[in-house]
């Protein structure tokens, strides 16, 4: 990092996460990014000649994935550092936000920014990326954080901002042009921000405390819990009133076949009845296993999976279910005639205890 890259990202699947920055240092003011990162004790800034370099070291996260092999984090965070160069300093915001979230900070301490709002892809990877609790950073990004890397300069303000530089600041700005300096660019772009937002008139707004956002965040908490609640409970209403139609439609079908109903469960019912009988008998008389004259057969239990207590599964299903269906068809009648529904008796029963189930 100190002499080659500009951007590292360590990933292991046991909970540790880590992402370097190197930074130019007459980019940054080391004394803002301190207002944001006193109560932080997992972010070193060090000076490396030229550079700073911002190392976050997080050891005990919980893994999302822990199959992630971190090859798209790299592509979604790079962005912060030319958000960071161009004057965005929600990045720090977002450090200062877990160490809201840790306990680390005073409940009555103030935010370092108006806000975080509207997040990028990139604050939102690296708020994912480092396990931020989202309710929190939510109700941090209901406030903009005002005039940003992203938002657009007009042509008139840069030109104003150029026009009131002294002139040998100009010469020197052309002078790392020519030689070809990287940074430029973002330089100018910092500084046309500054100036803005100094002339802008912006209305004064209190700055939110660390206990307001943690309450903030507990109320959008509940209320998306209650919501999920609410939906989960009508889709329950939805399903069950799906399944209450669904057996009033199967009942009404089978009052308007009438009699043929019953000639279905004695068609069904009494192969089944056979077959049952037939395995019982014959696993009641296991080959090999007479003891003595005059005693008889002893009845030994079939084992576990014995094939002779195989039947077929969807038949007794089918038996189950036109018994069910013919439980309630008797229940609904008091008598062997016709009920009041309409539905046919079957002659010779009079209560329920007439069906067997299997």
């Amino acid at each position: 990092m100190e002499r080659w890259f500009d951007l590292h990202l360590y990933l292991a699947n046991w909970g540790m996460h880590r992402l370097m920055i190197r930074l130019p240092k007459r980019l940054v003011d080391r004394r803002r990014l301190d207002g944001f990162l006193h109560s932080i004790d997992w972010v070193d800034v060090t000076t490396s000649g030229e550079n700073l370099i911002v190392d976050i070291l997080c050891e005990e996260l919980e893994p999302a994935d822990y199959w992630d092999d971190g090859s798209d984090w790299l592509a979604a965070l790079a962005p912060l550092r030319a958000d960071v160069l161009g004057g965005d300093l929600r990045l720090f915001y977002l450090l200062w936000l877990m160490a809201v979230e840790a306990g680390s900070v005073e409940p009555d301490e103030a935010e370092p920014l108006p806000g975080i709002g509207p997040m990028t892809g990139a604050l939102d990877a690296f708020a994912r990326f480092f396990r931020l609790d989202a309710d929190l950073v939510e109700a941090a990004a209901e406030r903009s954080a005002g005039p940003t890397a992203q938002d657009p300069l007009s042509s008139d303000v840069i030109r104003r901002a150029l026009a009131d530089l002294p002139d040998r600041e100009k010469t020197t700005l052309l002078a790392r042009v020519i030689d070809g300096d990287p940074h430029v660019g973002n330089e100018l772009r910092a500084l046309v921000r500054d100036r803005q937002e100094t002339s802008a008139a912006r209305p004064a707004v209190a700055p939110r405390s660390a206990g307001e956002l943690r309450a903030r965040a507990d109320a959008i908490r509940e209320a998306r819990e209650r919501e999920q609640s609410e939906r989960r409970e009508a889709e329950r209403n939805r399903l069950e009133a799906e399944e209450a139609r669904a057996r009033r439609a199967r009942l009404d079908a089978i009052m308007r076949r009438g009699e043929t109903v019953w000639r279905e469960v004695d068609r069904n019912r009494a192969p089944q009845c056979s077959r049952l009988r037939y395995g019982r008998r014959s696993s009641a008389r296991p080959q090999g296993d007479r003891r003595g004259a005059g005693d008889g057969w002893r009845v030994r239990p079939p084992a576990a999976g014995d094939p002779r207590m195989a039947y077929p599964q969807g038949a007794l299903h089918r038996t189950a279910e036109a018994n069910r269906i013919a439980w309630h068809a008797i229940a609904a009648s008091h008598s062997r005639c016709r009920s009041p529904a309409g539905f046919p008796m079957r002659t010779g029963q009079s209560s329920p205890s007439a069906i067997g189930y299997m």
